[in-house]
Order: C-alpha cells, then structure tokens, then sequence
C-alpha cells in the first residue's frame, strides 16, 4: 500500500507541474521552461517518494525493471495501477484548474497532450514520432537503470534522472510533446479526447519498446556492473 500510495501521489505531481507548466504558464516560460518543470518534479519526486518505491512514476520505468530483473510482474502490475490512475487524477485536477480561466477551450488550450502530425506542434511526422519516442525513453532508461544499480552513487540519482528528463524535453517537445512515459500521455489524453485518444497508442507502445531494450542490456550484464 505504500508504494501504491507513492507511486500514484508521484505521477500525479509530474503530470500536474509537468502538463500544467505548458497549460497554465507555458506563454510565460516557454519550452525550456516546460523542460525544467518535469525534471524538477522528478528531482522532488526522487527524494520525497524513492525510498519507498523507488520513484518510477512511470510505466517503462517499471517495464524497464521488470526486463532488467529488478521488479516482479505482479509488482510491475501494481505499479502500473498507481501510475494510470495517478496521472488521470493529475490531468483532471489540472483541468479544474484550467477551466477557472476566463475563454480557456479545451479543444483550443488541451491538457499538454502529446501527438504528432499537421497542426501539433513542430507537425513531425509519425516515423518521427516514433523513432523519438523509442530512442528517448531508452536513453532516459539507460540513465535510470544506470545511475541506481548498487554499485552507482544513490545520493545523486535523482538529480541525474531528472536533468535527463529535461533534456530529453528540451529537444523534444517540438516533436510530441514528450511522453517517454505511458502514463503522462494516458492521463491529459483521457480528459482530452479526440487526437490524443487516437494517437495514444504510440505513446503507450514506443516508451515499452525503448524500457525494454534498455532492460535487456542490464539484464545481460552489459551495462550493470558486477
């Protein structure tokens, strides 16, 4: 119940401050500053809910794990569960907050979505898309699985994980906004509808495809040191 609790009170803030840095002040600090608001929420995160669960606040993460050898399916399945949910509830607190604005359409302003295509952003095309979103989440991975094998120093884990995260954003919100997390698009999409329920199967599938293959380089023994 603890790392329920974490886990889902964890990807409730990264969506919160992450999605609503874009829908609440993102004419204000711009991209680089939507980057930086979800590295920081991860760095809070890291430190304030880890040494419960591990602060995975994310599917891949925990697909990740589960690959590498670290986390059992039915802790996997767990996970998931507070992370879905987690996210949902962060999209819909953020969408109170948002509809509290005179003229805010959610059609027009969304809920930091993610997507790809005419009219989204940079308007990359799918193979874009789904090339970023499969290489992203294996670097961010890699970085994850990396900084917190025994061997590496904890202490600064968090803030590696979450300076990745910022700067997989920094070069990537142009192309889709940025998922590299399940979650994070599961929620904003639910509430949103339309294109991002439609396109929401990349977002689900790509992160998977990069967890794994980083999982699988730490389960051989690759990259994890002995």
């Amino acid at each position: 119940m603890k790392i329920f609790i974490a886990e889902l009170i964890g990807t409730f803030t990264l969506v919160l401050l992450g999605c609503g840095s874009a829908v609440l002040a993102g004419g204000e600090v711009g991209q680089l500053g939507i980057a930086f608001a979800f590295g920081l929420a991860i760095v809070a995160m890291a430190y304030g809910i880890g040494p419960i669960s591990g602060c995975h606040v994310n599917p891949a993460v925990s697909f990740g794990a589960f690959v590498a050898g670290r986390l059992s399916m039915n802790a996997m399945f767990q996970y998931w569960a507070a992370q879905f949910i987690g996210a949902t509830l962060g999209a819909g607190v953020l969408y109170l907050i948002a509809t509290g604005k005179a003229g805010y359409d959610l059609a027009a302003g969304g809920l930091g979505q993610n997507g790809w295509g005419p009219g989204y952003l940079g308007e990359y095309n799918l193979v874009s898309a789904l090339v970023f979103e499969v290489v992203a989440t294996f670097l961010f991975l890699v970085v994850i699985l990396g900084s917190t094998q025994k061997s590496a120093p904890g202490m600064l884990a968090g803030l590696a994980i979450g300076l990745t995260l910022t700067v997989i954003h920094i070069v990537g919100i142009q192309v889709t906004g940025v998922s590299v997390n399940p979650a994070r698009s599961f929620g904003p999409a639910v509430i949103a509808g339309g294109t991002a329920i439609t396109q929401l199967w990349l977002f689900l599938v790509a992160p998977l495809i990069g967890a794994a293959l980083a999982g699988v380089l730490f389960k051989q023994k690759l990259l994890e040191t002995e």
